[in-house]
């Protein structure tokens, strides 16, 4: 990433105003990101969202499909060009979209979920029942190791302050 201060700080305060909800607004400041920084992948991935929520597929797709042509890999760009897909009827792309996004990170529970929802609209209750027990094994899997990773942190507070403790004991 080529990302100097200004353009750091235009993202994030595009990003506020994305969370505040003002798309219309966050769009043209990701545009001007994007204009100082062509290959900024998550201004691109943030303005497609923006325009996605606003129902302007045409404009989410093609910055989805040049975040997706920059990086192939990049499963999150595939479900969100998936998503578009979808609420914009093309049903069979977006499971195209969902299944690449799944191939390249199967642990991606989004996509899994949205797969789910798209085949349950379709009727394919089969296939939206194993997506939906995969996304119930990731979100286990995902809560234990968050609570793993807390609990070794939370055991390593606790020996520095024992640690503590018995130094200022001496």
């Amino acid at each position: 990433m080529n990302h100097d201060k200004h353009t750091d700080a235009a993202f994030t305060e595009a990003m506020k105003l994305f969370a505040d909800n003002r798309y219309p607004d966050s769009i043209v400041m990701l545009t001007d990101v994007i204009e100082m920084d062509p290959n900024h992948r998550l201004a691109l991935m943030a303005r497609g969202s923006a325009h996605m929520k606003l129902s302007q597929p045409e404009e989410a797709l093609a910055d989805f499909d040049r975040v997706i042509g920059m990086n192939p890999e990049d499963a999150r760009a595939h479900h969100l060009r998936g998503l578009t897909r979808e609420r914009g009827g093309d049903d069979e792309g977006a499971i195209s979209d969902f299944d690449r996004a799944i191939e390249l990170d199967p642990s991606y529970g989004a996509a899994y979920y949205s797969r789910s929802n798209l085949y349950a609209k379709l009727g394919k209750e089969d296939l939206a029942m194993e997506d939906i027990q995969m996304v119930t094994a990731l979100t286990r899997i995902n809560a234990e190791a968050y609570a793993n990773d807390n609990n070794v942190w939370h055991t390593h507070h606790m020996r520095v302050e024992e640690e503590m403790g018995t130094e200022l004991a001496r």
